[in-house]
């Protein structure tokens, strides 16, 4: 008795390989994870960039103290590393709640801030006012970005956030106004600086 004849499959029909083939697999999306790993880095960099800036306005403060005629500026740096003192607590409360760790380059820059708030004191008041204003500015550049990014996934810390780089903004403001612009060799110093602190923000994101 013959063999049935193998039914052809029609041509618009594909192969279960070409379904397969076919289908779209839609693109992940962020989850829970992704999101945790976010806030890791956010509270990571900041609690970095208000460790540094307690460290450089102590640097200056020291500079200045005891000198004649250097009280108002020394009391100014030493108003601005208390406030700045105030954020760094509140990182450090939010890295210890939430288990994360802060950067591995916190001596780093605990030694590079002590270094640029010294040498900038030690150029006069203006050098420190210009220091004060390039490192204020790239804070306040990035908390505004944070701020625009968590404003509706996280808006309890967008709010911390915003009063801080209020805070930041008026630092700038302090500085500029009290001559940072007039400082010897201003546009090479506040370049320098701002490089150094983007840098330095990109490092401390990620390790």
């Amino acid at each position: 008795m013959p063999e049935p004849l193998e039914t052809e499959r029609p041509e618009t029909e594909p192969l279960d390989s070409d379904r397969a083939r076919d289908r779209r697999i839609p693109l992940a999306r962020p989850g829970r994870g992704a999101r945790r790993r976010r806030r890791a880095e956010i509270l990571r960099v900041d609690h970095a960039g208000e460790y540094a800036a307690v460290h450089i306005y102590r640097a200056q403060r020291a500079v200045f103290e005891g000198r004649a005629g250097r009280e108002t500026v020394a009391a100014d740096m030493g108003e601005m590393q208390a406030q700045e003192a105030v954020h760094l607590a509140r990182f450090e409360a939010l890295l210890n709640a939430e288990r994360v760790r802060p950067t591995v380059m916190t001596p780093v820059w605990r030694l590079a801030a002590l270094a640029l708030g010294t040498g900038t004191a030690l150029m006069g008041e203006k050098a420190a006012h210009a220091c004060t204003e390039a490192v204020e500015s790239v804070i306040e550049e990035h908390y505004a970005d944070q701020i625009a990014e968590l404003r509706d996934r996280d808006p309890a810390l967008a709010a911390e956030l915003a009063a801080f780089r209020d805070e930041e903004l008026a630092h700038h403001d302090h500085a500029v106004a009290h001559g940072s612009r007039d400082a010897p060799g201003y546009g090479l110093l506040s370049a320098v600086i701002r490089a150094g602190c983007r840098v330095a923000i990109k490092v401390s994101e990620r390790v």
